[in-house]
């Protein structure tokens, strides 16, 4: 294996970080320091805690650690797209997109912290 980037994992919650960043862009200007920072930080750290966990991988505790560390902050990034859904700032055909590429992050997370075995 050889980056941290050929992680399917890494890839999509990479491209989950880039649309809600894309989409924020649009949210009303008195959520830029609540709502618009807060998610787009979570989302954020859910693909660079999984860049850290894979140069960890070396040490199971140290990988598995980091990556419940991104599960939960791709919790919070679901957290927030429920508030984005109840403020009207997106729809509900967005929001059930983003909430699906989030679940399908979940999975991908749960696999490599039940398997490190598999990305030593």
């Amino acid at each position: 294996m050889g980056s941290f980037r050929d992680l399917i994992a890494y890839k999509k919650a990479f491209a989950l970080s880039m649309e809600i960043f894309f989409i924020t862009k649009t949210f009303p200007k008195e959520e830029t320091y609540s709502l618009i920072d807060q998610i787009r930080r979570s989302s954020r750290s859910v693909f660079a805690s999984i860049a850290e966990a894979y140069k960890k991988r070396r040490y199971p505790n140290h990988f598995v650690s980091k990556l419940t560390d991104a599960d939960m902050e791709n919790g919070e990034t679901q957290a927030w797209l429920d508030a984005c859904l109840a403020c009207n700032y997106i729809n509900k055909e967005k929001y059930d997109e983003l909430d699906k590429q989030s679940d399908e992050v979940t999975r991908l997370l749960i696999f490599m912290i039940n398997n490190p075995e598999k990305f030593k």
